[in-house]
């Protein structure tokens, strides 16, 4: 089996169907995050071995929760987690890569020009400042719950939903002030991933 026919199984077990040119572009990322976010230590060098389960499935699994949706914005983008891998997988979404650091987003636009996504922009800027609404923020390793929502709810446009990747050992708070927790998802088959919590304004 070939990289890419691993990664499309892997996919499937997720609930996200991949083609051919979805999962080839999807195995290009994992060589630009080892080849460049590595170096510039916006991904761990102790993720070296284990991008593809850690960023790559781990990302795979906002694409059922977002599917639908016509814009989506991926706060604190780095190094285009979960961002990048959803925009791959749901080519008719538009995705707004939200990036305040300037080196971070440099490597995002060398991404988004690498990997050829349309669907997909970068903001170097920060989360207040972004074009929006979007009907979908994604959260992921940006920050703590509380302040996620804070920064999200100002950019989503009514029943617009926050997904926030809770850390692997991380206790579901309650819904911040004026949020009410709509799901949370588990992935038995991602030992290492945390819950998503999906939410929206009260």
């Amino acid at each position: 089996m070939s990289d890419t026919e691993a990664l499309r199984a892997e996919a499937a077990s997720l609930g996200v169907a991949l083609d051919p040119s979805q999962a080839s572009r999807l195995v290009r990322f994992e060589e630009l995050l080892a080849d460049r976010a590595i170096p510039q230590g916006v991904v761990s060098v102790s993720d070296a071995t284990k991008i593809r389960e850690r960023h790559i499935l781990d990302s795979l699994r906002a694409v059922p929760v977002v599917e639908g949706a016509d814009v989506a914005g991926d706060l604190g983008s780095g190094a285009g987690l979960p961002g990048v891998v959803v925009a791959i997988s749901l080519p008719r979404l538009r995705m707004l890569l939200v990036e305040r650091r300037p080196r971070r987003a440099a490597l995002l636009e060398l991404v988004v020009e690498e990997l050829r996504l349309p669907n997909a922009t970068v903001f170097a800027g920060p989360v207040a400042e972004m074009p929006g609404p979007v009907d979908v923020a994604l959260a992921r390793a940006f920050a703590p719950l509380d302040q996620a929502w804070a920064q999200a709810s100002g950019v989503l446009r009514p029943g617009g939903r926050l997904v926030y990747f809770a850390g692997a050992a991380t206790m579901i708070p309650a819904a911040p002030e004026g949020a009410v927790i709509l799901d949370v998802l588990r992935t038995p088959v991602l030992e290492s991933s945390g819950a998503l919590v999906i939410m929206t304004r009260q």
